[in-house]
């Protein structure tokens, strides 16, 4: 197997948004999470054999289920992995406290390169008050954060979405949150049902690395090595 130098987990597939962009097609607000113990010995095994520099947490909205989040993450500070990061669209919650709690955690298990994602995608279906109540929360902690926002056709491309994310983008620079580039929408799931005029009919994931190794809640992650 070629080195490794990356590992991700899929937390869960279960979201809180309906987004019409989502390569992973539609989601429900409840599914299957990771096996977050296993998960924890699977990072442990691979950096074992590998030199690894980063690791992320995702889903659908890895923040569902923040326990196995905070198991993950904190394996990797002990095991001095660089960069710790964690991908959500910010609301989990409706309940102030617990988001706050949620913020603390998410310092305390040592997630330094949290990846917001904001646009106008996410506006259509998810409450951005509760985003924004999140991210303060997170800021308070000291957690380095950057949009993640999802562009259409291209960063350039005039359409209704992209110009709906720029404004959604400068509500969050005017709290010191900088834009991190974010990605540009791909022809899979949803993207390909709802946008077929912006892609050539073909399906792909340009984010396929096989210097990544990616785990989902189907995975079986008794007993991983790796050679």
């Amino acid at each position: 197997m070629d080195t490794i130098e990356r590992i991700e987990f899929v937390i869960t597939y279960a979201c809180t948004g309906r987004c019409r962009h989502c390569s992973q097609g539609e989601h429900s607000n409840r599914g299957k999470v990771i096996d977050a113990d296993a998960a924890a010995e699977t990072v442990r095994n691979v950096t074992g054999k590998h030199k690894i520099r980063s690791l992320m947490t995702f889903g659908g909205e890895a923040l569902l289920y923040p326990e196995a989040v905070y198991r993950i993450h904190s394996v990797a500070r002990k095991l001095r992995i660089g960069k710790r990061q964690l991908i959500t669209n910010g609301f989990f919650s409706r309940d102030k406290g617990y988001i706050k709690q949620v913020a603390y955690r998410l310092f305390e298990c040592g997630i330094n390169d949290l990846l917001l994602s904001v646009d106008a995608f996410h506006d259509e279906c998810i409450p951005l008050e509760y985003v924004r109540l999140f991210a303060d929360e997170c800021l308070k902690n000291s957690i380095p954060i950057r949009l993640n926002p999802a562009w259409l056709g291209s960063y350039d491309n005039h359409n209704s979405y992209n110009t709906r994310t720029r404004q959604i983008i400068a509500e969050f620079k005017e709290m010191g949150i900088a834009e991190g580039g974010g990605n540009i929408v791909f022809p899979k799931g949803n993207a390909l049902k709802y946008f077929p005029e912006y892609f050539d009919g073909k399906s792909y994931d340009p984010y396929e690395d096989n210097r990544t190794v990616c785990f989902d809640p189907d995975s079986d992650l008794k007993g991983v090595f790796y050679q």
